[in-house]
């Protein structure tokens, strides 16, 4: 069974940090490269950053560029999404993907498997 599970969401004040894993199983992460995305109520989903399966480069939206870091660890299937200085318009679900493809990847319909999402709550 291809699988991506999300960890790692919560509540945290603004300027605070969370980092965000993925898990896969049912297949080799090596292959594919991971996007993350965000959906917040009333707004469309939007991607936040890749991972490319190639050599690991890593690409950002300007909105979390700086305070991101999307980085793999393939001997453990696991991807993880540092967000530091955390702002208030950082809050929704959080959500993986995986893809067959080197990063960029545009268009979320591009990808092939997904995971379930995790909260994250940027409040004071």
């Amino acid at each position: 069974q291809l699988q991506l599970v999300e960890s790692g969401g919560g509540l945290v004040q603004p300027g605070g940090s969370l980092r965000l894993s993925c898990v896969a199983s049912g297949f080799s992460l090596t292959y594919y490269s991971i996007g993350w995305f965000r959906q917040a109520p009333g707004k469309e989903r939007e991607g936040v950053s890749c991972v490319s399966s190639s050599d690991g480069s890593t690409y950002y939206a300007d909105s979390v560029k700086g305070r991101f870091t999307n980085s793999r660890d393939n001997a453990k299937s696991t991807v993880y999404l540092q967000m530091d200085n955390l702002k208030p318009e950082d809050t929704a679900v959080y959500y993986c993907a995986a893809v067959a493809k080197y990063c960029p990847v545009v268009g979320s319909a591009r990808y092939d498997y997904w995971g379930q999402g995790t909260q994250v709550t940027v409040s004071s």
